[in-house]
């Protein structure tokens, strides 16, 4: 296999010199973890404190991530990467909220992007988080089989309601829907959810699509499971395979609260569980469909090679490679070009509603070993190849 991620002139083109720079200082700044710290703690403060600092965070580290504060803000960038041939997902990507009004306008974001997704090639998906239509602690009370109030009984009715709105919706438009994982601890509710709707809306091809974090040890039996229940109901699977992005979270939450972690004991296992998943789902493929979000080339590579060595054509529908924006532009763009299915997770939403996301952008990449050291070599790399042209 051709090692094709390693060029920096196809993975940059669209970047002019000053958003080359700009990217390669943010990098630099993310690789300090005690700076990452208290830039989260400043930001944190000047935000709670009402301070003008929407316009520095624009121009530095929400540009970068992020697609603008709305969808239309976001279609600039959409045509723009459609050119190099990488495709969009419009993940509006508001968190932490808690109250019934905030999550009727995230259902009603939810629709507005089904409906661009219908209407522009560019933009294969549309996508939501769970707790973008309820509240997290009521994911959890439900996965824990715990008895409801009346209230939240009602509650839960309206997550369910929105759910259904959403996935039908995107049925009746044949636009394919990811559904993205959380937290452990909400997922099993999540997950019962989700299957429901598989179970509705994929009876003859994959629309919806659900998410494993392989970075739980636990997620392969939940597959294999699965795909029984889904040979003897008569409905097709759709996964977004990721490696899972609240690993501290999770084990901090497993030792205060004395379980045993849900998370594989090293990145070696991860990484495995990865793979195994990845080639479980091709073997499978006749009845699967696989985004593979993954910033790991060589799980890229791998996938690579079972598409050529199966036969699978590399613009194959239900074959989908995808990386976030403002990320791994090498695997997305060198992969686009060699023709393979590509689509940037492009995050939106106020400045001020998406800094939790930003924030955990930045504390996962300082957390993930060799990512941004990964990032900042091919940065420095394009940055004196064009020096020296």
């Amino acid at each position: 296999m051709d090692k094709i991620f390693n060029n920096t002139e196809v993975a940059f083109s669209l970047k002019s010199d000053t958003e080359l720079d700009r990217a390669y200082f943010l990098f630099k700044m993310i690789a300090n973890e005690p700076l990452v710290r208290i830039g989260t703690a400043v930001t944190n403060f000047a935000l709670k404190a009402h301070l003008p600092v929407d316009g520095l965070i624009r121009a530095t580290v929400f540009d970068h991530f992020c697609g603008g504060i709305n969808e239309q803000d976001c279609l600039s960038v959409v045509d723009k990467m459609y050119t190099k041939g990488v495709s969009s997902v419009l993940d509006y990507s508001v968190e932490g909220k808690e109250e019934e009004v905030q999550f009727d306008a995230a259902l009603e974001m939810t629709l507005k992007t089904v409906e661009f997704a219908k209407e522009r090639q560019a933009i294969p998906f549309a996508v939501f988080k769970p707790t973008g239509l309820g509240r997290l602690d009521l994911y959890e009370k439900i996965g824990a089989k715990e008895a409801l109030t009346s209230d939240e009984e009602i509650e839960w009715n309206k997550v369910k309601e929105r759910f259904e709105i959403i996935c039908k919706t995107a049925h009746e438009k044949n636009v394919a829907l990811l559904i993205d994982a959380e937290e452990s601890w909400m997922q099993d509710a999540a997950d019962d959810l989700v299957e429901d709707m598989m179970r509705k809306y994929n009876k003859e091809k994959v629309i919806i699509f659900n998410t494993l974090q392989m970075y739980r040890w636990d997620r392969m039996d939940y597959l294999k499971a699965l795909h029984e229940r889904a040979n003897t109901e008569g409905f097709y699977i759709g996964m977004k395979l990721v490696r899972g992005a609240y690993m501290e979270k999770e084990n901090k939450r497993a030792e205060e609260k004395g379980y045993a972690s849900p998370i594989c004991a090293s990145k070696q296992a991860t990484d495995d569980n990865y793979n195994v998943a990845v080639d479980y789902m091709m073997k499978n493929i006749n009845r699967m469909a696989i985004f593979a979000g993954t910033h790991n080339e060589e799980s890229s590579y791998k996938l690579m090679e079972m598409m050529a060595t199966n036969g699978i054509a590399k613009n194959d529908a239900r074959l989908w490679f995808g990386q976030l924006y403002g990320m791994s532009d090498n695997i997305s763009y060198n992969l686009a070009a060699h023709g393979y299915n590509v689509a940037k997770y492009l995050p939106f939403g106020p400045v001020r509603d998406v800094m939790p996301y930003l924030i955990r952008r930045a504390e996962e990449n300082t957390s993930v070993a060799g990512q941004t050291s990964r990032e900042l070599n091919l940065l420095k790399t394009e940055r004196e190849r064009r020096k020296n042209r």
